[in-house]
């Protein structure tokens, strides 16, 4: 089956685990969304990813996501994903115009000139480009 927008896709199988309380969750791989997962991680989103190889040559992206508390008080430290630019209505922003999510709580996250990065960082570098997410 395909997916027209595999990123959306990403986010909503992470966002029903989350909300199903599952501490992994897995999907098809490709390089936008690795550098996706890293970013996550980086920002502190969640715990790990990894990507596995199956014996067709299929890869596979696995995400452990990341919680705060004991077992009944447990609560995800991913509390919103949005998808932004789609493939049907491409969103860009420049240097200027990059969104602040929850008054900088949360991160945007832009594909720019120079690879997947955060909003801070394209700010911190002074360029722009495509709006994929927000995350908070």
């Amino acid at each position: 089956m395909s997916v027209s927008d595999p990123i959306a896709d990403m986010l909503t199988r992470i966002r029903n685990a989350v909300m199903a309380g599952q501490t992994v969750t897995a999907m098809p791989s490709s390089k936008m969304k690795v550098a996706i997962a890293k970013i996550l991680k980086d920002e502190g989103f969640i715990k790990n990813y990894e990507v596995e190889e199956s014996e067709r040559g299929h890869k596979t992206l696995r995400i452990h996501l990341k919680y705060v508390g004991e077992r009944r008080n447990r609560r995800p430290v991913l509390s919103g994903l949005e998808r932004v630019s789609k493939p049907g209505r491409r969103v860009y922003a420049g240097k200027r115009e990059i969104p602040w999510v929850l008054s900088g709580m949360g991160i945007a996250i832009l594909s720019t000139s120079k690879g997947v990065m955060t909003g801070r960082e394209a700010r911190k570098q002074g360029i722009g480009g495509e709006v994929i997410c927000k995350v908070w």
